[in-house]
């Protein structure tokens, strides 16, 4: 990402300000995709109007701009994405766009997890899903209270009050997610997933998964990596196996046929769901993976 993801706006943007404020208008935000559009509505909330690049069920890693994109991205007076590699065709949308506003990476300060592999898709071999951790999602949360703030500074008192009761409701869902997984023996907290987008969900958490797929969606597995899975499946007794909402699901289902394996379910990882499905924000999506995946790894 360039230079103006360091929240450093045109000398135009206290003008425009101003001139919302006034008005009364709600101020426009883009967001990359699903889940950070969904914290910008809870930290912004009726102060902002968001619109989101990659909606809910869509793949983020994928995702191929339209004229409508740039035109909301043009006139936003903030950005938020995700960082860590995980948008590689934000950069050129600013670009073509000519955006004006401030651009936040909501993943600033956070250490990146390295990855093992390499032509995974995502650059410099970071793992950019850091969302699934929730203690970097509560660091998600205070980037984009403040960049709000820098960018609607009447507003700011209440983003600061919207996010510190946000906060306490991620913080209690941790405690949650970890006495959840704290039931489960420890031997049996493996799961097979569609694409790699667990890890730092594993390290926080205590989970091991697996992916054929690796890290990015756009990967293809090899059937020597296929035929690793089904045989370790087998060895393991795992029984914890799970497509993805945005992830092609014939490969999951190729190696649940060969290891003999019921697949366990959906689990929401780089996008939300629709309003009307179980994983409409991202708290919601933390409960409803953890109630799956919990009796799957129970077996």
């Amino acid at each position: 990402m360039h230079r103006r993801l360091l929240l450093a706006a045109p000398l135009a943007l206290p003008f425009l300000a101003r001139r919302a404020a006034a008005q009364g208008a709600p101020m426009p935000v883009v967001a990359s995709f699903s889940i950070l559009a969904d914290m910008v509505r809870q930290v912004g909330g009726e102060r902002v109007a968001v619109r989101v690049l990659a909606g809910p069920d869509a793949d983020a890693h994928a995702f191929q701009p339209r004229p409508a994109d740039a035109a909301a991205v043009r006139d936003a007076r903030l950005v938020v994405a995700n960082g860590l590699g995980f948008e590689p065709w934000l950069d050129r949308l600013l670009r073509s766009a000519g955006q004006r506003g401030t651009v936040a990476v909501a993943s600033a300060g956070i250490r990146p997890r390295a990855m093992a592999e390499e032509g995974h898709g995502h650059s410099h071999g970071q793992d950019p899903h850091a969302w699934q951790d929730l203690n970097h999602g509560r660091a998600y949360v205070r980037t984009i209270a403040a960049a709000l703030a820098a960018a609607d500074p009447a507003g700011a008192e209440d983003y600061r009050s919207r996010a510190t009761a946000y906060d306490a409701r991620l913080a209690a869902l941790d405690g949650w997610v970890r006495a959840q997984i704290a039931s489960v023996p420890e031997a049996r907290r493996k799961v097979v997933t569609s694409h790699d987008a667990f890890g730092y969900f594993a390290a926080a958490y205590g989970v091991q998964f697996l992916a054929p797929q690796g890290v990015s969606t756009e990967s293809e597995p090899s059937a020597a990596q296929v035929g690793r899975l089904v045989r370790l499946l087998k060895q393991q007794g795992i029984t914890a196996l799970f497509l993805e909402n945005m992830a092609n699901p014939a490969t999951l289902k190729r190696l649940a046929a060969e290891a003999g394996v019921t697949v366990s379910g959906q689990l929401y990882a780089d996008a939300l769901s629709g309003p009307g499905g179980p994983a409409p924000d991202y708290e919601a999506m933390f409960r409803h993976n953890v109630g799956l995946l919990v009796p799957a790894m129970r077996g």
